[in-house]
């Protein structure tokens, strides 16, 4: 890609922002990381220190006032401002990236895409986990017809955090759309919905587990499939014991990986896309899931599957692409309402003790 890269505002500079967002942002060709917003002035400092050319603003209505020196804004900030922030933006005459969930319901969701398709602007979702090593690997062994037709797929993404660490995340607002289901169970969603298209029902079981707990730190989805895969989705803090990542079977064969993808440790340690010799989101073998048939990876069934290496840099390089007409959005806002009709049902599900058909 070539000619003057495109100029990126960053909205929020916590969690998502400085972790995940500016990161990549500064890896990708195409891209330079001009503004971060935040009215934080340690968050300030940490910008500054770490993008040493980086613009600072307190507000995003600074963006907004000179938005023709920026070419994007990505919204990274809590789950409540993405719609409003979004909106700005997209009327301001400026391409978004929001962080997951996009909105707090399929209806927002949409109507951010008709307003995106109106104004003839990009909307994008940060759905990072689509470039996950073991999604990746999974999303080529079905590909290649290994497991034969697939029955079932179990996604877990557990931990243990007994402890609450407070935070909009665990409030128990209905206007943060806080808790697991929103959080994790977006990531989820998404890939199931990625690997084996749309839902016909929706079954959910969501607890506020840990002492103080406010909202859902302990949640289960089981999805049918119009093509007839059951999926079983599980998003927990208080995992003592955690199972596999994914447990995939299908007419031929099963698929078993266990842990979770290096790029967010690896991005929360200071290490960059391209920064050093190593290759970015690879695993050791160690860590490589099994596929076979009849007896358990635990005692040595199956064969191992060398796990392709994980690809966040991919996203906003496809962004580039799709911002020069190079190439289409990765992930569209209307395929992140469809993940979102899907939460709400779960939610309804939990609250209301019943299946939800859609």
């Amino acid at each position: 890609m070539t000619g003057t890269p495109l100029r990126v505002g960053l909205v929020g500079y916590g969690l998502a922002g400085s972790v995940f967002h500016a990161p990549l942002i500064a890896a990708t060709q195409g891209l330079t990381l001009d503004t971060v917003v935040t009215s934080n002035p340690e968050r300030q400092a940490q910008a500054r220190a770490e993008y040493p050319d980086v613009r600072v603003a307190a507000s995003a209505d600074e963006l907004w006032a000179r938005a023709d020196e920026l070419d994007l804004i990505v919204v990274a900030s809590p789950n409540k401002t993405h719609v409003p922030l979004a909106t700005a933006a997209l009327e301001t005459g400026l391409p978004v990236v929001v962080d997951k969930p996009v909105a707090g319901t399929a209806a927002q969701a949409r109507a951010l895409a008709e307003l995106a398709e109106k104004r003839g602007l990009l909307l994008s979702v940060f759905q990072n986990r689509r470039w996950d090593n073991d999604f990746l690997t999974l999303r080529r062994l079905i590909a290649d017809g290994e497991l034969g037709e697939v029955y079932r797929f179990e996604s877990r993404f557990e931990r243990w955090r007994p402890q609450l660490k407070g935070g909009w995340r665990e409030s128990g607002d209905p206007a943060e759309f806080g808790g697991l289901l929103y959080d994790l169970g977006s990531h989820v969603v998404d890939q199931a919905l990625v690997l084996f298209g749309p839902v016909t029902s929706v079954y959910a079981e969501a607890d506020a587990r840990r002492e103080g707990a406010r909202t859902d730190d302990d949640t289960f989805i089981a999805l049918t499939h119009e093509s007839g895969v059951r999926s079983h989705l599980y998003v927990s803090a208080t995992t003592a014991q955690l199972g596999p990542r994914f447990r995939v079977l299908g007419s031929k064969a099963g698929y078993v990986k266990h842990g979770l993808d290096p790029q967010e440790a690896a991005l929360r340690d200071g290490s960059r896309p391209g920064a050093s010799g190593a290759e970015w989101g690879a695993e050791p073998e160690e860590l490589w899931g099994r596929l076979g048939a009849g007896e358990s990876p635990v005692t040595g069934g199956g064969s191992p599957v060398p796990t392709l290496p994980g690809d966040y840099p991919a996203y906003y390089a496809a962004v580039a692409r799709a911002l020069h007409a190079d190439g289409p959005n990765p992930v569209t806002a209307q395929e992140a309402a469809a993940a979102l009709d899907v939460l709400e049902a779960a939610r309804r599900s939990a609250a209301e003790k019943v299946t939800v058909t859609l």
